[in-house]
């Protein structure tokens, strides 16, 4: 059987658990053709049978091929984090934005960094600019770190275990965050690349999804140099749930930006002192 009539057998395979599967197809060949290539497999049609067997089964194409591009830049996946979705790009949209210019030199902090995509896309525009990752994954900041050096930006970057911000003594001029939002309930009903290959921890936001916010906001104010300004994700419909939370916090609320398919996505906060909220 030739190439194009197993992209064909396997994109047939695949429309029934996929809603792109002719381009599922062709990445899952390209991968099983190089591993051939570097020796991990010694044919590869019988990596490709496998590779389609994975994701008929509920596996995303990027756990398999072990990545995810995000801001342009390629972070390695494991296990111990969550897989970065483009909706996550509107955070660092909002901290680019609102740092303002490229030479300026920030310090940014990322509360429950995972692979350290939020922190690490931010610096790929700022130069100057360095951060601090936390999460209470020791494999997410060994992930971090990791995807840190090989995009080079490990002299600009570290990573420590630890509670949110409880530890930390310093204050940054850009807050990010994007906390676990899924109320417990929900997070079974949701797909399965999801809900069985995204770690528990990254999506439970407790019983209404928003402990992950109470834990960031009653700490976050203390982080924030003058001027500085915090950026959280949201989760569908928590806009106003998490900007009330940042009131009784001591933050304003200072812009909110929707996705790419018009859903508040991320809320822009800022210390009340000296501003009007």
């Amino acid at each position: 059987m030739n190439r194009a009539a197993r992209i064909d057998e396997a994109a047939r395979r695949l429309a029934a658990c996929s809603g792109t599967p002719r381009l599922d197809a062709r990445i899952l060949w390209a991968h099983a053709r190089g591993a051939v290539a570097t020796g991990d497999d010694d044919e590869p049609a019988g990596r490709f049978a496998r590779l389609i067997a994975r994701r008929c089964a509920g596996e995303p194409v990027s756990r398999i091929l072990g990545r995810r591009e995000f801001w342009s830049l390629d972070f390695a996946l494991t296990p111990d984090v969550l897989d970065p979705r483009p909706d996550s790009e509107t955070v660092v949209e909002a901290a680019l934005a609102h740092l303002g210019s490229r030479d300026r030199e920030a310090a940014v902090l990322d509360l429950g960094t995972g692979s350290g995509c939020l922190l690490l896309a931010v610096l790929s525009e700022l130069p100057g600019a360095w951060g601090v990752g936390i999460d209470k994954s020791v494999g997410a900041c060994r992930a971090a770190r990791e995807n840190a050096g090989r995009l080079g930006f490990g002299a600009r970057a570290h990573f420590v275990v630890g509670d949110w911000g409880a530890a930390l003594g310093a204050r940054f001029d850009a807050v990010l965050c994007n906390p676990p939002y899924i109320a417990e309930r929900d997070i079974a009903a949701l797909a399965p690349e999801v809900a069985r290959h995204d770690p528990w921890a990254a999506l439970s936001g407790g019983e209404d999804g928003l402990d992950g916010y109470r834990a960031v906001l009653a700490g976050v104010a203390r982080l924030l140099a003058p001027g500085g300004f915090a950026v959280l994700e949201l989760g569908q419909g928590q806009g106003q749930a998490v900007s009330a939370l940042a009131g009784a916090g001591g933050l304003c609320t200072l812009a909110s930006n929707a996705d790419l398919s018009g859903i508040e996505r991320c809320v822009v906060l800022q210390t009340k002192h000296g501003i009007e909220c």
